[in-house]
């Protein structure tokens, strides 16, 4: 991870005009879906290319399907290399999921919780990052059924993690999702991921469907209990850089500064409280 890359957003290519102009301080990072950027050529790539040149960027992937049955799509693995590659990108991560099978479901399916999907996925893992030449990161998904489910997803996430030996993605806001639609404790979880292979953050809001049904939509702003439980990891995990997600209703930047710049000084605080540097 850059030095410098504290506070990240997400970037949509309505956003690049302005931020061609001018990128705000606050915003220390950005990261992109490597699919929706890796194909574009003419005004995009350019200026693409140029603002990779004045910010770090982090590559979070939507279609690897880490979790598919189908054979790993080893050319797909390498195009993703050669983007990573053009553009000196060296962080990479992908979801916890799947979202492939006889085609392309444009969704991200929940992995079945069991120890032969901790192994299956664990190699795949290895093989992607022998192609990328890179440290895999995997994120904790938000998910709405397990079926299949022989241990916790807690326990799944860390074992996966533990047989790959691979860094975590932490979403914040999908623990609390998931906390709310499953009915455990989003502290007990956040307390149990390994702080060693944490690389970065997300954070992001979601709609509520109901009192016991949240989706994870990165469409909404972040709610209370996913502030706090952001400053908890703070408290416990130490500062990390932490990526806010907007990915449609997206308001105005100055309305996107406001969350980064809460997150900017959740950072502080914590750095202060505990003498370690932001």
């Amino acid at each position: 991870m850059a030095a410098n890359a504290k506070v990240g957003l997400g970037l949509r290519r309505e956003m690049l005009d302005g931020f061609m102009a001018h990128i705000p301080e606050s915003i220390d990072f950005f990261e992109v879906a490597p699919e929706n950027w890796m194909t574009l050529g003419g005004s995009y790539g350019n200026k693409f290319a140029a603002l990779v040149e004045r910010r770090p960027f982090f590559c979070h992937g939507l279609s690897l399907s880490i979790g598919s049955l189908a054979p790993l799509d080893v050319e797909f693995v390498k195009r993703i290399k050669t983007f990573l590659d053009s553009h000196k990108i060296t962080a990479y991560s992908e979801h916890l999921s799947y979202c492939s099978g006889e085609g392309h479901m444009y969704d991200l399916m929940p992995i079945p919780f069991t120890e032969e999907a901790v192994r299956y996925v664990a190699e795949r893992i290895k093989r992607v990052e022998d192609i990328l030449e890179r440290s895999f990161i995997l994120e904790n998904v938000s998910f709405y059924a397990a079926p299949g489910a022989q241990m916790s997803e807690q326990e799944f996430v860390t074992a996966v993690l533990a047989e790959a030996d691979c860094r975590l993605l932490l979403d914040v806001n999908n623990i609390y999702v998931n906390s709310v639609n499953h009915g455990y404790d989003a502290q007990a979880f956040l307390r149990a991921m390994p702080t060693e292979r944490i690389a970065y953050l997300h954070i992001a809001g979601h709609h509520r469907e109901a009192d016991d049904l949240l989706i994870d939509t990165h469409g909404a702003e972040i709610i209370d209990p996913v502030w706090q439980l952001l400053r908890e990891c703070y408290a416990v995990h130490g500062v990390f850089p932490t990526l806010l997600e907007r990915d449609f209703n997206i308001p105005a930047t100055q309305d996107l500064l406001r969350e980064i710049t809460r997150i900017h000084r959740f950072q502080d605080a914590a750095a202060t409280s505990s003498g370690r540097s932001a």
